[in-house]
């Protein structure tokens, strides 16, 4: 049988991205091994939906650059060690290598040795994370130095894969040959998202609001919801019978639930705390409109958020921060736009948005539209194709191989 191995440090299990891969594989008919990190209390080897999951418990204590070095080192080593020897039993056709770091294609070397063929998924941009997340200069050492790991990991892949179009140009101006790239973008898988929904459990919270607003998602600085709250208490008077409902949790919850309390908000705003992933199509069920208040940055300006599709597959209006690789695909006559890092802007698009059923029904109507040509059917499809180009390739190498050897062909 046909054998894949996906690469990722992550939990996978949280990870969707991978999730949707290597399950994809799977109903294609392969064998699917992922090396990943091992969640809290978890089992070393298990099997999900039919993909073979083995773990290295390291955790995920990042916040220094030390530590962030220190866990890329050590599952580093685990896969160079790991992939080699799995490789012997499984003769993995090809090896899709997950970001961050971008370095991490290097560590299947050997496998790649041994005939498999190598994907670099970059998840992320690099550079321009690490400019975000730390507040380094676009021309210091240490973007230089990230920059040139992200140049060399992308010439030593096979091919090459990224989440959109502005990613792709970005990579393709610092070296990038597009001809090896291939985008695969960040999109949900609607029949898994439409079982899940049947079987949701029922959201009973919905009491007198006549009008709800939705996110869901982790609660860190970066997804600005300290930024949301305080348009909706800028709007709150104009908004009678609004809730706005909080999925999740993180690091900046308590100061969330604080600020809520501080602007006056605290019967209008449910910090529901963290939902299993099945659930959220219940959740998204009980909703008028999602709210995305990502911030605008260098690194962020790229962002395509998971929950943008979740969305629109739902059927709901979406209020978005005007981020490039989002307008990239999506027009002003399918998303809410509102200017990132501006509480009033986005008071008034809630405010808008929430006196205008029509206007609501409009956006769904053309963000469906919209999505369809970068739906997850498509993306799927694109995926198992360059899967089979690149075992196709392999083969080739194998024929080609035998073919020079001693004695063959007299």
């Amino acid at each position: 049988m046909r054998s894949v191995c996906q690469v990722v440090q992550n939990v996978y299990d949280i990870d969707p991205r991978v999730r949707r891969k290597a399950e994809a594989l799977v109903a294609a008919g392969y064998t699917v091994d992922v090396l990943a990190l091992r969640p809290d209390g978890g089992k070393k080897n298990y099997c999900l939906n039919g993909v073979n999951v083995h773990t290295l418990s390291l955790g995920k204590k990042r916040g220094s650059v030390a530590r962030y070095s220190f866990e890329y080192a050590a599952f580093f080593l685990w896969t160079f060690i790991r992939v080699p020897l799995q490789t012997l039993r499984r003769r993995y056709s090809v090896i899709d290598v997950n970001s961050l770091p971008d370095f991490l294609i290097f560590a299947p070397i050997l496998a790649r040795w041994m005939g498999a063929r190598l994907i670099l998924d970059l998840h992320e941009i690099t550079p321009e994370f690490y400019m975000s997340k730390y507040g380094v200069a676009e021309n210091s050492w240490t973007v230089r130095l990230l920059t040139y790991l992200e140049k060399i990991s992308v010439r030593f892949a096979d091919r090459v894969m990224t989440i959109n179009e502005p990613i792709e140009d970005l990579l393709v101006s610092r070296g990038l040959d597009r001809s090896k790239s291939t985008i695969i973008m960040n999109a949900v898988d609607e029949a898994r998202f439409a079982a899940s929904a049947e079987s949701s459990v029922a959201v009973v919270r919905r009491g007198q609001a006549k009008f709800v607003m939705m996110y869901h998602g982790t609660l860190t600085s970066i997804y600005g919801l300290d930024i949301a709250i305080e348009a909706f208490a800028l709007a709150q008077n104009e908004m009678p019978g609004a809730e706005f409902w909080i999925l999740g949790s993180g690091s900046e919850k308590d100061a969330l639930a604080q600020l809520a309390q501080t602007r006056g908000l605290s019967e209008k705003v449910w910090l529901v705390g963290q939902v299993p992933s099945t659930e959220i199509p219940g959740w998204l069920g009980q909703c008028d409109a999602g709210v995305l208040p990502i911030r605008r940055d260098v690194f962020l300006d790229f962002a395509f958020p998971n929950k943008l599709p979740e969305f629109i597959v739902a059927g709901k209006t979406v209020m978005v921060s005007r981020l490039k690789a989002i307008q990239h695909y999506f027009g002003n006559d399918a998303l809410a736009y509102f200017e990132p890092n501006d509480p009033r802007d986005l008071a008034n698009t809630m405010i808008r948005v929430y006196r205008d059923p029509q206007l609501r029904s409009q956006l769904v109507g053309e963000a469906r539209r919209q999505f369809d040509p970068i739906r997850w059917a498509i993306m799927k499809e694109r995926y198992l194709e360059l899967v089979l180009e690149l075992e196709t390739l392999k083969a080739g190498a194998g024929e080609r191989s035998r073919a020079s050897a001693p004695g063959v062909g007299i």
